[in-house]
């Protein structure tokens, strides 16, 4: 039989009920083992004390030395019943160490050697983020290195001294701030007074090269989001074009689905939405329904190309796409209650202000009529529901009698 080993009760951290490996100890007193508490603080990002449930001003964690130090004399005087000992942690990273690598980012000969180690220490976890991004004058810095970029005439490259590829100081930068996953109070000191980060982040989407596009678009969305709607409504056409680029250029999924998430974000204000459908959005739309996506990024799409209809242009452009109705009439009922409803609401949309008699009668050619018939008969929202009704209800003399329904589905066609 087993012997049961007894465990110290204080060995134990409240979090995870197990032996703590690196003792830290909150300003309520309490001991948790680092990981544990990093990841309530930095990830979970929750700003009380797990036990007392304090809300904590000072999130410092102090080493429990005492208390690492008997766990692991605990370990060794038990080590013939299997307990292995916890090694001695090594001491996290502090400011002073992101302040010297920042110092080192500034001569040119060690720059891309201090900013790639910045970005393996921001990769190991979240309370390095957090030391980066509160060590005073490291975003600055970052920006000031992704600004320089766009101000010079051509890249100047830096070549690592063991010989590696090269690459730019603002292409690194920018992978960091990225990766940094940076707080509103962090985007606020990103965005600036004037923009101008912004600014700098359209002239990579301009000139960039794929990954630091990508970048680019992942860090806009964040930044746009917290925008005040001025900064929105004034934005450039210029703007709308590189966002669009991304969409067909494909430059990997997580850009698509931001750009996607972008679009969603800015074309409610001003004429926002006329700017993207002269950017060529509506037709690069079509094209990633055709390409079947996966179902969040459908759902976007739909959302996207619903406010693009919200105007003449965008609902001209999705006429002009020989699959424009058809794949929009595709999406209802096989992917989402979301894709359905935004759908229906673009089939709304060009029957009530786009319905010349070729519209009606490709309606009816494609399924659309027949599908609308179906919405009316299956588990759906009521919103869409009635959008369908009032579609049917709206071109009855032209749809009604026609052969094209199937008898099953014309049942169900509105008095």
């Amino acid at each position: 039989m087993e012997e049961i080993i007894d465990i110290p009760s204080y060995f134990l951290c409240p979090i995870s009920l197990e032996i703590c490996k690196d003792p830290v100890t909150l300003s309520t007193g309490i001991t948790y083992d680092r990981e544990n508490i990093e990841k309530w603080l930095y990830t979970i990002k929750k700003n009380t004390c797990p036990i007392t449930k304090q809300v904590l001003i000072d999130t410092e964690l102090t080493p429990n030395h005492t208390l690492r130090r008997l766990i692991q004399a605990w370990c060794t005087l038990n080590a013939s019943k299997g307990i292995e000992r916890i090694p001695t942690p090594k001491p996290p990273v502090d400011k002073a160490q992101i302040m010297k690598l920042i110092s080192n980012a500034k001569i040119p000969r060690l720059q891309i050697i201090s900013l790639r180690r910045l970005k393996s220490l921001a990769a190991e976890n979240d309370r390095n983020k957090k030391c980066i991004e509160s060590t005073n004058g490291a975003i600055e810095f970052l920006v000031s290195l992704v600004k320089q970029n766009n101000d010079d005439d051509a890249k100047t490259m830096n070549l690592m001294q063991d010989g590696a590829e090269s690459t730019s100081a603002s292409d690194e930068a920018l992978g960091l701030l990225y990766n940094l996953q940076i707080s509103q109070d962090g985007l606020k000191t990103l965005m600036g007074k004037n923009g101008e980060f912004i600014e700098s982040l359209m002239q990579i989407l301009t000139n960039g090269n794929y990954q630091a596009r990508a970048y680019a678009v992942l860090l806009l969305k964040p930044l746009l989001e917290m925008a005040d709607p001025i900064r929105l409504i004034s934005l450039k056409s210029e703007f709308f074009v590189e966002i669009v680029k991304v969409l067909r250029d494909q430059i990997s999924h997580p850009a698509r689905k931001a750009a996607l998430q972008i679009l969603i974000e800015i074309c409610p204000w001003g004429r926002n939405r006329v700017k993207a459908v002269d950017a060529g959005a509506v037709p690069i739309l079509i094209e990633l329904l055709l390409a079947k996506s996966e179902k969040r990024e459908t759902e976007m799409i739909m959302v996207v190309l619903d406010q693009l209809c919200g105007c003449a242009e965008g609902r001209a452009d999705l006429l002009k796409h020989g699959a424009g109705i058809a794949v929009v009439s595709k999406k209802i009922l096989r992917v989402s209650q979301l894709a359905s409803e935004r759908a229906v609401r673009i089939l709304y949309s060009l029957s009530k202000f786009s319905a010349t008699s070729s519209v009606l009668q490709e309606m009816m050619q494609v399924g659309v009529v027949s599908k609308l018939c179906l919405v009316l008969q299956v588990e759906c929202t009521l919103k869409t529901k009635e959008k369908a009704k009032e579609i049917l209800k709206l071109h009855s003399r032209v749809w009604k009698n026609s052969h094209c329904i199937p008898p099953f589905l014309l049942s169900s066609y509105p008095c």
